[in-house]
């Protein structure tokens, strides 16, 4: 498999707004969210479907969704937190951690396009301060962008 456009970002090739690291996965803001705070959590590892996951690292990115999810849904006061896995984007096994008012914010065909970048490290602030808060080891630094 080509090196995939995520592992391009994992690795600083090109720019990312990252919310967290650890050695398994990454999360890091949509360039085409949803909503405002719609991020994805990403392994490291290239894999393209999910079901292919071996299942160490699959309970570790539903664990990882999880807790930035939380921190998602305390920055920006939404009713729930959606998890989507689509795959069909970019062959690199990606969850969509997505805050949500209602099922209208659920549809991809909504996405934006062109957002600023200071407004997703704007985003990514928000989601950083509430993993801090929580004690999150792997928050990323604010507006860490690779």
């Amino acid at each position: 498999m080509a090196t995939t456009l995520f592992t391009k970002i994992i690795n600083g090739e090109i720019p990312g707004t990252f919310v967290y690291r650890d050695e398994h996965c990454v999360a890091f803001m949509t360039i085409s969210p949803i909503t405002t705070g719609h991020s994805l959590v990403v392994p490291i590892k290239e894999v393209d479907q999910w079901t292919d996951l071996p299942q160490a690292l699959n309970e570790h990115l539903f664990n990882v969704a999880s807790i930035i999810g939380q921190a998602t849904k305390h920055a920006f006061g939404c009713e729930r937190i959606a998890l989507i896995i689509a795959g069909y984007e970019i062959p690199h096994c990606h969850l969509h951690v997505i805050p949500s008012d209602s099922m209208a914010d659920l549809e991809f065909a909504n996405a934006r396009t062109n957002v600023d970048r200071k407004e997703l490290e704007q985003a990514a602030d928000r989601i950083i301060v509430e993993l801090r808060r929580a004690g999150v080891a792997g928050a990323a630094v604010a507006t860490d962008s690779v």
